[in-house]
């Protein structure tokens, strides 16, 4: 029954009950339109109009996207490329973590490690994404990666990690507004740079594993020699050079980061780091000790100001994927202050990741040496210099001249003739084989 049909029932209704001014079917139709209406959206997300885009939220909200920085989004994808570590050995697939601005479709930040999807991760793929970026020499980058700034929704499916109490955190102290998709036809948006990166990206590396298990090339494990911060690189050049730099079919002669751009209402504000410390990064608890100095995964940090504070508990942040600098912060009226930075002694000028530290301590700890700031960095120094300018194959190649270079075992006579044999036999090819009739042997030799 369509709404006029509606009204005209009200309208006869009250003429039977003996109404002398019954309601117009108009005004019935105005009463009922904010019900109607809404009943009408909840059959079925608003989706394009036109060049636009409008999106419904799991608590009936429609979010029409007309411009950037207005609504990210955020997801997970496992990387389909076997990683090792700096020592050669494999570790297994890293995780991806993106963070989309839905008007330009451009990658606005990302967080990549071998850490399960969690609050912590996603916070850490957003400072990267609010930050402005810089990129050293490494990086080769020929673009500049120029977004930046707060959004006013961030936009995600239902999982644990975006339902959070963290992130709940993180928005209130931040400004923005979480909202969970409707229906997970709508991450269409978010999941898209995914796909690309594995079909022009990951598809080309050595430990490629294919998209699922009949596409797993057979030498996928032998191939990896990509360690996290080679693929971090790769995955760097690839969303700042080629993705952002290209033009999205529904968005016109624009590129996603001109889109960006153009999407602008106003120059975003420059957050400060260490606001987004206190949200953003990952927190330990230490005990300052005498002369201000602080260990931390068997390293010594030495931090300003920090010698009339020994004694005392303190609050570290710390970004796992560099732990040369960490930030310290006290407990003041249940709320943390920023106290100063602390510099690991002697790694400076270094970059070492909390997983790296963690295997130098437990090999050194396996041969017995004194854990100390020296003996971790030359640790890793060692292993670079041995280990970074050899592939796998490289690797696997000389272990196995090395196995043929041991003496051999003392075989028996027997042994060796069977071996012979078989390893004979094992050469032919199947058209040397020459088939003997046993019937007709009887007869020819009796």
């Amino acid at each position: 029954m369509n709404p006029k049909q509606v009204a005209l029932r009200v309208e006869a209704k009250a003429s039977e009950m003996g109404d002398k001014q019954p309601p117009s079917y108009r005004t019935v139709l105005r009463v009922l339109e904010p019900i109607l209406s809404k009943q009408k959206k909840t059959i079925r997300s608003p989706g394009w109009r036109g060049s636009s885009l409008s999106v419904k939220t799991r608590d009936g909200f429609d979010l029409e996207i007309n411009y950037s920085n207005q609504v990210w989004q955020c997801d997970h994808t496992r990387a389909d490329v076997l990683l090792v570590d700096r020592h050669g050995k494999l570790i297994g697939r890293p995780w991806l973590t993106t963070v989309i601005d839905s008007y330009s479709r451009c990658v606005v930040g990302v967080n990549l490690g071998f850490d399960a999807p969690s609050s912590q991760v996603v916070a850490l793929a957003l400072r990267n994404a609010i930050l402005p970026k810089q990129y050293g020499e490494e990086y080769q980058l020929h673009c500049e990666w120029g977004t930046y700034g707060l959004p006013q929704y961030l936009f995600t499916d239902g999982g644990k990690d975006f339902r959070s109490n963290h992130l709940a955190e993180i928005a209130t102290q931040l400004g923005f507004v979480l909202k969970l998709r409707d229906r997970p036809s709508e991450g269409g948006i978010v999941e898209r740079p995914f796909k690309t990166l594995n079909q022009s990206l990951f598809s080309t590396l050595p430990g490629y594993t294919g998209s699922n298990v009949q596409q797993r090339p057979e030498d996928a494990e032998k191939d990896a020699q990509l360690t996290l911060r080679d693929l971090e690189i790769l995955i760097i050049r690839f969303i700042v050079d080629k993705y952002n730099q290209s033009i999205d079919a529904r968005m016109g002669d624009q590129t996603r980061f001109q889109r960006w751009e153009a999407g602008l209402r106003a120059i975003p504000q420059i957050m400060s780091e260490r606001a987004l410390d206190i949200c953003l990064m990952k927190q330990a608890r230490r005990q300052v000790q005498r002369g201000g100095y602080i260990q931390f995964e068997n390293i010594n940090y030495k931090g300003e100001y920090l010698e009339g504070y020994a004694g005392k508990t303190i609050s570290l942040r710390y970004d796992p994927r560099d732990i040369t600098t960490i930030w310290v912060y006290q407990y003041r009226q249940g709320q943390e202050e920023f106290l100063t930075r602390a510099h690991a002694q002697g790694l400076e000028t270094e970059q070492l990741a909390l997983d790296e530290a963690k295997a130098s301590a437990k090999r050194l700890r396996d041969k017995g040496k004194t854990l100390n700031n020296d003996s971790i960095l030359q640790e890793v120094i060692e292993r670079e210099a041995t280990v970074k300018k050899k592939t796998r194959k490289q690797r696997q190649k000389e272990e196995q001249h090395y196995k043929q270079s041991q003496p051999l075992p003392m075989i028996k006579e027997e042994e060796l003739i069977e071996t012979s044999v078989a390893e004979s036999n094992s050469n032919l090819e199947v058209e040397d084989i020459e088939v003997w009739d046993l019937e007709q042997m009887k007869e020819d030799y009796g």
